[in-house]
C-alpha cells in the first residue's frame, strides 16, 4: 500500500498509503537509522456520492431493517453478519472461493502474491463487493478520519509515496447467473482505482512531511 501506499475510504475520508523504492523488490533488513513520514490527505471539491445497489435477494435476512439498498463502500473485513449462505469469490492477486455459511465467523486465508484482490459474493447478492491489498512490506498506512497518516522506522532514502483509493464510479452493469434462484442478476463493474504520487526524501532520525490534495480529476 505504499510505493509509499495510502488507501482512502470515502465514508470516513480514509486513505491507504504505501512506498516503493525505484521499483525494487522489498528485502527484510535491520533498520539502524530510520526516519518517519507523516502527512495528511485532503479532498478538494464536492464529495462524490457513494453509489448504492438494491438488496434484491434474501431481504428478510440480508436487510432486516428494510433499508432496501446498500452503499457500495468496498474496503472491508471478511465476516458475514447474515444467517444465509454467501460465497466470497476472489480474483486478481488471489483466487479463492470462500463459503460463509454462518454469521460472525471470520475465515482466514494466507495470500502470498502482492497486489489488489477483488471480492464479490457469488450467491446472487450483487451489492456485496470489496477490495483488499496484499502488501509485501510494513510500509503502508490507512489515514484516520481526519486524513492523517504516519510511517515509522523508514530506511533513509528517496521514495515514491502513493495515495490509493478504490473507484467510487460504476462504469456499467454486468449480467451474471444466480444458480440458486436460476435468475439473471446485474452486478456493478467499477472504473479503475485512483492513485496520486509524491516524491519524499527520508533522512536518518528525521521527520519528513507529505501533504496530498486529491479530488475528482
Amino acid at each position: 500500500m505504499f510505493r509509499i501506499y495510502l488507501a482512502l475510504m470515502l465514508a470516513s475520508a480514509t486513505v491507504l498509503v504505501t512506498a516503493t523504492v525505484g521499483g525494487q523488490t522489498y528485502r527484510t533488513i535491520t533498520v539502524q537509522d530510520g526516519g518517519t513520514i507523516r502527512g495528511t490527505v485532503k479532498w478538494d471539491g464536492a464529495l462524490p456520492r457513494v453509489p448504492t445497489l438494491a438488496i434484491s435477494k434474501d431481504p428478510q435476512i440480508c436487510d432486516p431493517a428494510s433499508h432496501k439498498t446498500r452503499d457500495l463502500e468496498r474496503i472491508l473485513q471478511m465476516k458475514s453478519s447474515d444467517a444465509t449462505l454467501h460465497t466470497v469469490h476472489m480474483d486478481g492477486a488471489a483466487t479463492y472461493n470462500l463459503p460463509f455459511p454462518f454469521p460472525n465467523q471470520v475465515i482466514s486465508r494466507q495470500m502470498s502474491t502482492p497486489g489488489l484482490v477483488n471480492l464479490k459474493c457469488n450467491g446472487g447478492h450483487t451489492w456485496m463487493n470489496a477490495e483488499l491489498f496484499v502488501v509485501p512490506h510494513p510500509y503502508y498506512a490507512v489515514t484516520d478520519e481526519t486524513g492523517k497518516f504516519e510511517l515509522s522506522n523508514v530506511p533513509a532514502g528517496e521514495y515514491t509515496l502513493v495515495a490509493w483509493h478504490e473507484s467510487w464510479t460504476v462504469a456499467r452493469q454486468e449480467g451474471s447467473f444466480d444458480v440458486l434462484t436460476e435468475r439473471r442478476v446485474d452486478r456493478p463493474v467499477f472504473t479503475p482505482p485512483r492513485i496520486w504520487e509524491q516524491k519524499v526524501n527520508v533522512e536518518p532520525h528525521r521527520e519528513a512531511t507529505v501533504s496530498f490534495v486529491i479530488g475528482q480529476k
